[in-house]
């Protein structure tokens, strides 16, 4: 408010005219302002202000602050770069196979394959020693029969004949069987190292787990620890502001009196004159206000 605003004002107010709820409201807006000034102005020139003796318990009180809080800062950022790292590293476990564990994987697929061709192979050595035997049984039931009856024709020859066939048929069902042995044996031993390769796979799995849950716990302290520097910060930065505003009050007020507060402020001499302003501006709202 200017002088000329302020005495139209007061002739309204003579008048009758009173806005006093309007005169509060115009007064806090404009002390809400200068108090961002004060702020603005203390945090400008602080550096500027050490030969003025009244603000020495300011100025090394900020000097003092700034230091711990870039210290905060820096033990912040270290802490950030680990909590993004443990970040990555529990992606890394929980979405990515390791190359072992891919390794792992294709030789289990590879061996289940090689089971499943030789489960394939021993049926088929089944069906065949089946038809062996119904074979020898068959030609086993024809001897029997030309031998109790020789009448049933065939002779001599024949019965040799039959004898020779039924003497090839267990051999070669005794191949068979030996056969079947072998690739039973292949089997045992190709489960065995399924079985391995299972067990591999899970200490893999059991391991990556653990490692999961250490990322888990770094990332839970890690997140605590930054939510204490943060906070720790917020107070520093709250009271280096609060010495910000009353540098910058004190500067401002004695600018005009004071030489060394003058040298401080004169690259903001205009913000100084506006701060001015505002100061008797508000003086006067609360005036017309009838608070003063």
């Amino acid at each position: 408010m200017t002088s000329t605003r302020y005495f139209i004002a007061r002739v309204a107010q003579a008048f009758g005219y009173v806005r006093r709820s309007q005169r509060m409201s115009d007064a806090a807006s404009e002390m809400h302002l200068l108090r961002e000034a004060e702020a603005f102005l203390g945090s400008a020139i602080w550096e500027r202000v050490e030969p003025i003796e009244a603000l020495s318990v300011e100025y090394w009180n900020l000097r003092k602050l700034i230091k711990e809080r870039d210290e905060v800062r820096e033990r912040l950022a270290l802490c950030q770069e680990r909590l993004d790292k443990a970040h990555e590293e529990r992606s890394t476990l929980l979405n990515n196979s390791p190359e072992t564990n891919q390794e792992l994987i294709e030789e289990r697929q590879k061996l289940l394959a090689e089971l499943e061709q030789l489960a394939y192979k021993r049926d088929q050595i089944v069906a065949d020693a089946r038809e062996v035997r119904r074979a020898y049984v068959g030609l086993k039931m024809k001897l029997e029969v030309l031998t109790n009856d020789p009448s049933a024709g065939g002779g001599l020859e024949e019965l040799s004949r039959v004898k020779s066939r039924l003497l090839e048929l267990k051999t070669r069902f005794a191949e068979l069987k030996e056969e079947r042995s072998k690739i039973g044996a292949l089997i045992e031993e190709g489960d065995a190292k399924v079985d391995l390769v299972d067990e591999k796979l899970k200490e893999q799995r059991q391991q990556r787990r653990v490692q999961a849950s250490e990322a888990f716990q770094v990332i839970g302290e890690g997140n605590k620890e930054i939510s204490v520097l943060r906070a720790e910060s917020g107070l520093l930065d709250t009271r280096m502001r609060q010495l910000y505003a009353e540098i910058g009050r004190y500067v401002s007020r004695n600018a005009s009196r004071d030489v060394a507060c003058a040298v401080a402020a004169s690259p903001y001499h205009g913000l100084v004159d506006v701060m001015r302003a505002l100061r008797r501006s508000i003086a006067l709202n609360h005036k017309l206000a009838g608070n003063s």
